[in-house]
């Protein structure tokens, strides 16, 4: 058995040449799993942005206008320097030529701001992503003024990536307020923890029981009042109407009672918002003045980059829209972006912005000043700014 065992080859003495070579291990399956992942990653990604783009396309997809819209009433009372009560509240009256112009020129008005300047299209993608998140109540409201500059305002903060906000005007604490905030909250963006969701709606300043009912809603919520020279505000409020109606009575009828007398007119819409003091009263009983930011309508075309840092401040945001953001357009009179939301093109505001004003006899502007001297000076004092407006 020795010798047999001595005398033969063993199979480990073979030739390691002679023996089949083993096949090569195959490709670890970890390995194919994540190219097989990658490309069916790649083939989603193709599918939804085909997706979102036919559901941007597709028209009535996208709410974002407010349902029925009630009349609302402005503000019951004001009161001069001296004390002596103003007339704010439209009475009605025996209709004579000028005050049916008036009622002509605050009916077109009114239409204007239920159709609102449509804002930019989001790109395919942005719009299939905001499907994510959740639709919170708005943390921040831009309640004023009309034609301070409400519009820029909201366009310049769409640029932050913490800014989700609704383009067109809800009118929901004017307006909607029996459609329950369930319903308005449907009408907000879906966003993501740490964004904020933000809407506005100018009139809310003058309209009586907004505060109460915003406040109901939240006591926290950031208020931003976009504010202008109010001679300037009232020109440039009549001259959206004119584009409108251009039958409509003349600034200077309209401005008076009786202009021989002198007497301010401060049923008409367009004075009476400039009346800034007056309608801050009302916000001040139920917000403090902590939580409200007045934005210069002035600075925001002046040094946009500037209020735009306010804001982001205000608001607790990082401040990322800066001078980068912006040009100045000539044509138009005020600046641009040079990209706008979803978007890498420039973006100026519409047509229905920066339209020329007609000239306004000298002697009314005068008259205006100074009525609207003590007002803005308390105004100055409640907010503990100096506009320089006068």
């Amino acid at each position: 058995m020795g010798q047999l065992l001595s005398g033969s080859r063993s199979c480990l003495d073979v030739p390691g040449r002679l023996l089949p070579q083993p096949p090569p291990p195959p490709p670890p399956v970890r390995r194919k799993l994540a190219l097989l992942f990658a490309m069916l990653c790649i083939w989603l990604y193709m599918f939804l942005y085909s997706c979102a783009s036919s559901c941007a396309a597709a028209p009535g997809l996208l709410l974002l206008g407010s349902g029925s819209r009630a009349a609302h009433a402005p503000p019951a009372l004001a009161s001069a320097p001296d004390g002596t009560p103003l007339r704010l509240p439209f009475q009605a009256a025996p209709a004579t030529p000028l005050t049916a112009g008036k009622e002509t020129a605050e009916g077109a008005a009114s239409q204007e701001e239920q159709s609102p300047e449509a804002p930019d299209s989001p790109s395919p993608i942005s719009s299939f992503f905001s499907g994510s998140g959740s639709k919170q109540l708005p943390q921040a409201i831009i309640i004023g003024v009309k034609k301070g500059g409400t519009r820029a305002l909201l366009e310049f903060l769409r640029v932050h990536p913490d800014v989700r906000a609704v383009g067109a005007e809800p009118h929901f604490f004017d307006r909607s307020y029996d459609k329950g905030l369930a319903w308005y909250r449907d009408l907000m963006p879906r966003t993501l923890d740490g964004q904020i969701t933000m809407e506005k709606t100018p009139s809310y300043f003058v309209t009586r029981e907004a505060p109460a009912r915003i406040s109901a809603m939240s006591k926290d919520t950031k208020l931003i009042v976009v504010v202008r020279d109010p001679v300037t505000r009232a020109i440039s409020d009549y001259t959206q109407t004119l584009s409108k109606r251009p039958d409509i009575p003349t600034f200077e009828s309209l401005t008076f009672k009786n202009r021989t007398t002198g007497v301010i007119d401060t049923s008409w819409s367009a004075i009476q918002i400039g009346i800034y003091a007056k309608h801050l009263e009302h916000w001040l009983r139920h917000f403090p003045i902590g939580q409200m930011l007045f934005v210069s309508g002035e600075r925001l075309i002046s040094d946009p980059a500037g209020e735009l840092g306010r804001v982001q401040d205000f608001l607790g945001l990082k401040r990322i829209i800066t001078d980068k953001h912006f040009y100045f357009n000539k044509t138009k009179g005020f600046p641009c972006l040079k990209k706008a939301e979803g978007s890498s093109n420039p973006h100026c505001l519409g047509k229905t912005k920066g339209r020329t004003h007609p000239e306004i006899d000298r002697e009314v502007v005068q008259r205006l000043r100074a009525f609207y001297r003590p007002f803005n000076l308390k105004f100055y004092q409640m907010t503990g700014h100096d506009f320089g407006w006068d």
